[in-house]
């Protein structure tokens, strides 16, 4: 892009962030779906291009309180998020007995729940494996639960038609657009700028597995088959640093034979370089598979490591609170052996 085109494209984004309006046209065969014109801002926050990333301010008074079916919403006062715990079994559910206003700059106000009678969450919807990144609550929960109610209730469940808002333009919202508004959510309530492109961008994969703009084409399969590739490709640099073999692993030629420290350098350069180098296959979500490329080749250890963890606490809760006699007698034959393991090494 040339820098003069990209200069252009930054003038009209300004021009809309300032209040203009921005032309609409039919989204997935869908009059009633709005999308921006190609250049705006809400395009840019949708996939536009890369070279011309749009700056979301922090204006936290775009947030306000929305009130109840039966009392009128206040934009001169802040939200009131009021949660009432609701448990249906394992799973831990809020209702929302007010409502969240939020003025969003492209599809102006949006009032969630519509019924909050009816609408339930589990906050912000996170892996507990993932929660010391993105926790469930925290300064970005108005935008999890604005966002929560215009996908239709928590990230990943797909209840289609389930969407909860009122709009008073009277738009409706797809999910593409849902993700994009959680992205500029999470910037007003002041979430960080890493935080936030995270969670936009794990929130768009779920978009692109539950309702894909093109069912069953290019975006349902390539951009899961991409971090599939780099899943595996870190696979294989792990091993090939630490010079072993493994079942599926094979070398890679961005670690080259020689110290430990040019290895893992090396190994380092490829968990950035590569990702980026497949993000281009997600299309117009090239931004959000270059945040989870790049994220998954850094964290795909801790990832393991705590999945493992997470996995050896379950494993134990649930055995200490069905079978708590057994727990104790392996409880008690562990710490013995740990005992003569280390009463040998001291002895020896």
């Amino acid at each position: 892009m040339t820098r003069q085109r990209c200069e252009r494209e930054s003038a009209l984004i300004r021009l809309v962030g300032g209040g203009a309006r921005v032309p609409a046209r039919p989204f997935r065969g869908s009059s009633r779906h709005s999308r921006p014109a190609r250049g705006s801002a809400a395009a840019s926050a949708v996939g536009g291009r890369v070279g011309c990333v749009e700056t979301v301010r922090t204006e936290q008074l775009r947030f306000f309180d929305g009130g109840t079916p039966q009392e009128p919403p206040r934009r001169d006062e802040p939200p009131r998020i009021v949660l009432e715990r609701r448990a249906r079994g394992d799973e831990e559910v809020f209702a929302l007995l007010r409502r969240v206003g939020y003025a969003d700059r492209h599809l102006g106000e949006l009032l969630v729940p519509a019924d909050p009678a009816r609408f339930t969450t589990d906050l912000t919807s996170v892996p507990s494996v993932l929660t010391w990144l993105v926790p469930r609550s925290g300064r970005h929960l108005p935008a999890a639960l604005v966002h929560d109610a215009l996908v239709g209730g928590p990230a990943g469940s797909g209840e289609a038609g389930a969407a909860s808002y009122v709009s008073k333009g009277g738009v409706v919202v797809d999910r593409v657009e849902a993700d994009r508004v959680f992205r500029d959510a999470m910037a007003d309530t002041g979430t960080g700028v890493v935080r936030r492109w995270l969670a936009w961008s794990a929130v768009t994969l779920v978009t692109l597995w539950v309702a894909p703009p093109r069912p069953g084409g290019w975006y349902g399969v390539v951009p899961f088959a991409a971090l599939l590739l780099v899943a595996w490709l870190g696979w294989c640099a792990t091993w090939d640093l630490l010079d072993a073999s493994a079942p599926l692993a094979t070398g890679v030629p961005w670690i080259a034979e020689g110290g430990w420290a040019s290895e893992l350098l090396g190994g380092v350069a490829g968990a950035v370089v590569v990702p980026l180098l497949l993000a281009p296959l997600w299309g117009r979500f090239a931004r959000a598979g270059a945040v989870l490329g790049v994220g998954l080749a850094a964290l795909l250890h801790v990832t393991v490591v705590l999945g493992v963890l997470t996995a050896a606490y379950q494993v134990l809760e649930r055995l200490v609170t069905r079978h708590p006699t057994l727990a104790a007698r392996a409880g008690a034959t562990l710490v013995l052996a740990c005992a003569v393991v280390v009463g040998l090494a001291l002895v020896g």
